[in-house]
């Protein structure tokens, strides 16, 4: 049974169009220590659902799934890369990465602000004043809901 995450973007830097083109991309560049050991725990078939950030709209744009358990971020031992880290090597790895495949692409997106509008997502990290993560894990309730009311 997957578990089920939600992660982050901002579309001007990797949006899901970029993923359907690619189909299945590194999810690189995490450098948050909560957000990096969630991603640690992410298995191979886990559900994620892709939200653009820093954007307005922000909201869920589309599913994807994990295709490639966590393995250590190249990125941040490249001092040339936005994600470098001089505090890590190959040897001892401080940052992490999972990749993600194209699932679906949804027709319109599900705001921020709409989701708020549900009691039933009012223990989401997500809708939760505050919380920045850029990923997350959401629960089988939250994942159902979510897709329900999307697709209405």
């Amino acid at each position: 049974m997957p578990n089920y995450w939600l992660m982050k973007s901002e579309p001007d830097a990797f949006s899901i169009d970029d993923l359907k083109k690619m189909q299945r991309s590194p999810w690189d560049g995490v450098r948050n220590y909560q957000a990096r050991n969630f991603m640690q725990t992410m298995k191979e078939g886990d559900l994620v659902f892709f939200y653009h950030s820093s954007c307005s709209p922000a909201g869920i744009v589309g599913i994807a799934t994990v295709s490639k358990e966590a393995y250590p971020d190249h990125t941040s031992w490249d001092p040339n890369s936005a994600y470098f880290d001089p505090k890590s090597s190959p040897d001892k790895p401080r940052w992490f990465m999972v990749d993600v495949e194209f699932t679906e692409k949804w027709p319109s997106i599900l705001t921020l602000a709409e989701l708020k509008l549900h009691p039933e997502l009012a223990d989401m990290l997500l809708t939760k004043k505050g919380n920045r993560l850029s990923v997350m894990p959401i629960t089988m309730g939250e994942w159902q809901y979510i897709n329900l009311i999307a697709r209405k």
